[in-house]
């Protein structure tokens, strides 16, 4: 029994080329790599390309969650065929952005079996049906773990299908492709998503519009813009609290509960969703959660991709970003790197950052003979609240 264990472990727990712990799967593409509190996929295949994934932890339990999946996007062996990406950044805990990891592409692909197609309505009604599981979940556990209804997350998500790139978006992560110019051969980045976010003003005026009598429905508390004082996103899955009357009562904490009654939803659930025809000039695409945008720029974040090897770009990203966080709090990268998780969270966000390079074929060819199967999740770290990244 003892040697059967043995082989076990051996089989899951796989050495990388670097010496560290490789988390193993059926596939080497399936896999990812351990490093203190940053996880790594730093190479690997889908349908139409190449790719990278990298997570670094800074929250004592990771609340970010993420997905690649290449393959079959329907329930139909006829398709589509492509691929999803998924970067979830939850807040008030893990359990919104787990949710939608579990949920929200299965939904799609039943959604899509039922159209015989990828398009704008099947990833909308994806969305609401996740967004009504998660309250459903919310509702049965209430009785017992009412503080989940303050639980919630962004979800970025995008499908390449058809030479066609979706963009789906609630709150503030964000999509940045980077497109060639080939007559001077750099590469300039175009934001593909916009953010739901009420630091920007817009985002404001677009949440007063809504609620013409609630003179506070946007509050600058401590200096930072958020809705009724409490949140800084406008759109969200999750976050029943501030969706539904009933749950924003006892026994939630005080903090949440508002002074006034409401009687229609202050966060919205609906995504904003746009579609691009991918150009042969359009090299790669940067998903991340906002934890990277607040210390590069969308130049910043192609220029870096754009100039190195596409083996490690993710990686490279959040190191890049990591450094710009410890330069502000006037530390070396080095001494950041030793602070336990949950205690980053003072320095830095939670970071995700998934780079898709575009082939040739832009999945204008994808289709089921052959194509691979494909599916990776953005990994955490399980230490003790005492160990340290390396």
């Amino acid at each position: 029994m003892l040697s059967s264990l043995m082989n076990f472990l051996r089989a899951c727990w796989q050495p990388c080329a670097d010496g560290l712990l490789r988390r193993g799967g059926s596939g080497s593409d399936s896999v990812g790599c351990q490093d203190g509190l940053l996880w790594y996929k730093d190479h690997g295949h889908h349908i139409n390309g190449e790719f990278s994934m990298a997570v670094v932890q800074a929250n004592n339990l990771l609340e970010d969650q993420s997905q690649l999946e290449s393959g079959p996007l329907s329930l139909l062996e006829s398709g589509p065929y492509g691929t999803f990406v998924g970067i979830y950044d939850g807040h008030g805990g893990p359990e919104t952005s787990r949710f939608i990891c579990d949920n929200l592409f299965q939904h799609l692909k039943v959604f899509a079996a039922e159209e015989k197609e990828m398009s704008v309505n099947v990833i909308k009604k994806a969305f609401q049906a996740t967004e009504e599981g998660f309250l459903s979940l919310v509702t049965k556990q209430w009785p017992v773990n009412p503080q989940i209804a303050a639980v919630g997350s962004c979800c970025l998500v995008a499908v390449i299908c058809n030479s066609k790139l979706y963009i789906a978006n609630l709150g503030d992560s964000r999509a940045v492709l980077g497109r060639l110019v080939r007559s001077t051969g750099e590469v300039l980045p175009i934001q593909l998503s916009s953010e739901h976010n009420v630091s920007i003003q817009s985002v404001r005026q677009e949440m007063q519009s809504l609620h013409p009598d609630d003179s506070q429905i946007v509050v600058l508390k401590h200096n930072v813009w958020r809705v009724k004082g409490l949140i800084q996103i406008s759109r969200s899955i999750g976050d029943v609290y501030l969706k539904k009357p009933e749950f924003n009562r006892e026994p939630l904490y005080t903090k949440f509960r508002l002074r006034e009654p409401f009687s229609r939803p202050i966060l919205s659930s609906e995504p904003a969703v746009s579609v691009h025809e991918l150009d042969p000039n359009d090299q790669f695409l940067i998903f991340a959660s906002d934890g990277l945008w607040e210390h590069l720029s969308n130049q910043d974040a192609v220029d870096i991709v754009h100039k190195h090897p596409h083996s490690g770009s993710a990686r490279r990203l959040v190191k890049a970003a990591m450094q710009e966080a410890a330069k502000k709090r006037e530390m070396r990268y080095s001494d950041l790197k030793k602070i336990d998780r949950g205690v980053r969270r003072h320095f830095h966000d939670d970071t995700t950052v998934i780079v898709v390079f575009l082939g040739s074929s832009r999945g204008s060819n994808a289709t089921g003979g052959g194509s691979p199967v494909l599916s990776v999740r953005g990994g955490g770290v399980n230490l003790s609240a005492k160990s340290l990244a390396p």
